[in-house]
């Protein structure tokens, strides 16, 4: 595969509809398979919903928590539908699932309070290339994924799908850490009663954070990455409301008038007598 052909596919992608990525994006991988793995690997679409037999709990699926077509749940740690070799399927080590269940905990009150519903999932898993495991004390670096769902159904349909990639390495010198985090937004709003008064807004937005915070332990790396996700969503969805829902304003405003023909071309006339004047000056 040559990098312009998949540079084209990403443009094409970035310019298609964004309310239909997932159809898009299975459409170009029909179109050329040597393209699949690289694009469903950087190319971000809106999560998908899967339900836990054990626990009951519904969590979020994602390419982090695939193996083939299972996915992992955060709350038993099996996958579903189950795999028929499932000792070769990717697991956490035994101390980053602690840190695993303790994040998936913690990111659930976190999205109870910021978004009253919706769903919630972390996947974390050990990137050591020495094969070393996580360990307690947090001075081993790991990777992981904070994905959160809400939907939204009351006289509109809408969908906010957050996915934050992160990954966490602490420094040799001191008892600091390197976070860098990838954040997309996946925003997709619908309203209107009517088929002709129907309003679509859609669209993602990805930003880059690298932060060096101090730690103490394991524990304290998921503290770091919930206060660096928390504020990074607050910026973006600042940053959506004005680039997407303060143009989207604009534009209805400038097609939509409470005036009457008659007085806009009174104002037009004036307007252009004006401009006539002070070219005679």
């Amino acid at each position: 595969m040559s990098q312009e052909v998949y540079e084209a596919a990403l443009d094409l992608l970035r310019r298609l509809d964004a309310k239909n990525i997932s159809k898009h994006l299975t459409n170009i991988c029909k179109l050329n398979p040597d393209l699949a793995e690289d694009l469903l690997s950087s190319v971000d679409v809106p999560l998908t919903t899967k339900q836990c037999a054990e626990s009951g709990k519904q969590y979020l699926a994602c390419d982090y928590n695939r193996d083939g077509d299972s996915y992992r749940s955060p709350w038993s740690n099996k996958y579903y539908p189950a795999l028929e070799d499932e000792e070769d399927a990717p697991f956490p080590s035994k101390t980053l699932r602690e840190a695993e269940i303790f994040a998936n905990s913690s990111f659930d009150v976190y999205r109870d309070l910021y978004f009253e519903g919706g769903i919630s999932s972390v996947y974390l898993w050990d990137i050591d290339e020495d094969g070393n495991d996580v360990s307690k004390d947090g001075k081993i670096g790991f990777a992981g994924v904070v994905l959160i769902k809400k939907e939204v159904d009351a006289g509109k349909s809408g969908s906010w799908d957050s996915i934050h990639v992160f990954e966490v390495q602490p420094n040799e010198s001191g008892p600091y850490a390197t976070y860098r985090i990838t954040s997309t937004i996946i925003l997709d709003l619908s309203a209107g009663k009517s088929e002709d008064q129907l309003l679509e807004l859609s669209g993602n937005l990805t930003r880059q954070t690298e932060k060096d915070l101090k730690y103490q332990d394991l524990s304290s790396h998921i503290s770091n990455v919930g206060s660096m996700v928390e504020d990074i969503e607050s910026k973006q969805r600042n940053m959506l409301q004005e680039v997407y829902f303060g143009k989207t304003k604009d534009v209805i405003g400038d097609l939509r008038t409470t005036k009457g023909i008659s007085s806009l071309k009174e104002e037009s006339e004036k307007q252009s007598e004006l401009i006539q004047g002070m070219r005679n000056l």
